[in-house]
């Protein structure tokens, strides 16, 4: 049976589980406490435990960036296009306190000056131009056309919320202490609609908003801690199914039961992973080589040798492998 019909099963039972007070909940501990279970039925040591392999970093900055060039232009020619309402707009830009703004608000600029250039020359504005001002408006307005899905890719992979989010100073999800997603997938599922809608004349942005979700996928590196869950998983089940080989099943019964901790983090992990993979992808721009090579072997959830697909091919092994033995009867 594939592992996601497996998964509903596992989630009723995991509704019901009583978290604990105290103690240590780490993933590994209760990997470790699942193999002595096993180990404890086949009246056999536990499998020897290796740490999994570390995650990748996340490319640099300017390997994950896509350049654009700036544009220039006079004062004067500018002013010529105030009936675009553009002109105090570019003056806050490139102001002491425009310059330094973080990705997100210089994202909010770029597209705010897009819908005001687009209505622009959609109007009738244009027709009252000189020559020379409407081959500019024109031109500008070509150009921050191009240039917008560059810049809402930029604005998010320079950011320092989604750097982070790939941080190596992480740790697997807890496995007996369930952590709500929600925020972080409400985050990530604004960023993709930004970018999805940044040629909506109608769409309108909201500034609080967006740093607001920018601050929640910052409260944790969700994304190194989902593949370093995958990681644990799939290492801590191929030294179990090394267990389960060593036994002979036909001279034994079982009766472990799969964790149920496990439901709640392969859950998260495919919900985390899929909407990650959706603003990646979203992106209607050639993207940089570098991504494009950590999203193939660190995010895909259909490359055999991501972490996803590797945990999955695990599980079905431990399956079938606990399959071969009989029930053990109970008195």
């Amino acid at each position: 049976m594939p592992p996601k019909r497996r998964y509903g099963v596992w989630l009723v039972a995991s509704a019901s589980l009583v978290l604990a007070g105290c103690g240590d909940n780490s993933a590994d501990q209760a990997w470790a406490s699942y193999h002595q279970q096993l180990a404890d039925a086949l009246n056999t040591p536990p499998p020897e435990r290796i740490a999994p392999r570390n995650i990748a970093a996340f490319p640099e900055r300017h390997q994950r960036l896509i350049e654009v060039p700036e544009t220039r232009d006079g004062m004067l020619n500018i002013y010529a296009l105030r009936e675009c309402q553009i002109t105090s707009l570019i003056a806050a830009r490139n102001n002491q306190l425009g310059r330094v703004a973080p990705p997100s608000q210089q994202w909010l600029y770029e597209r705010t000056l897009w819908q005001r250039l687009d209505a622009c020359w959609k109007s009738e504005i244009p027709e009252g131009l000189s020559d020379d001002d409407r081959t500019r408006l024109a031109s500008l307005t070509a150009v921050k056309t191009e240039q917008l899905p560059a810049v809402s890719w930029n604005a998010i992979f320079d950011s320092e919320e989604w750097e982070k989010s790939f941080s190596r100073a992480s740790s697997p999800l807890p496995a007996q202490q369930q952590i709500d997603i929600s925020g972080q997938l409400e985050a990530a599922r604004y960023l993709e609609q930004m970018v999805a809608e940044q040629f909506s004349p109608t769409w309108e942005q909201d500034s609080s908003r967006l740093e607001g979700y920018l601050k929640t996928l910052q409260e944790r590196p969700l994304t190194a801690e989902v593949l370093r869950t995958l990681l644990l998983a799939e290492q801590r089940l191929s030294e179990a199914n090394k267990l389960l080989e060593r036994a002979p099943a036909q001279d034994r019964c079982l009766s472990v039961s799969e964790p149920t901790w496990l439901a709640t983090l392969v859950q998260q992990s495919e919900q985390w992973l899929t909407q990650v993979n959706q603003v990646i992808n979203v992106h209607p721009v050639p993207h940089p080589e570098a991504i494009t090579a950590y999203q193939t072997a660190w995010l895909s959830m259909s490359n055999t040798d991501a972490p996803w697909r590797q945990f999955q091919d695990a599980w079905e092994e431990h399956l079938q492998l606990k399959a071969a033995f009989s029930v053990c009867d109970v008195d």
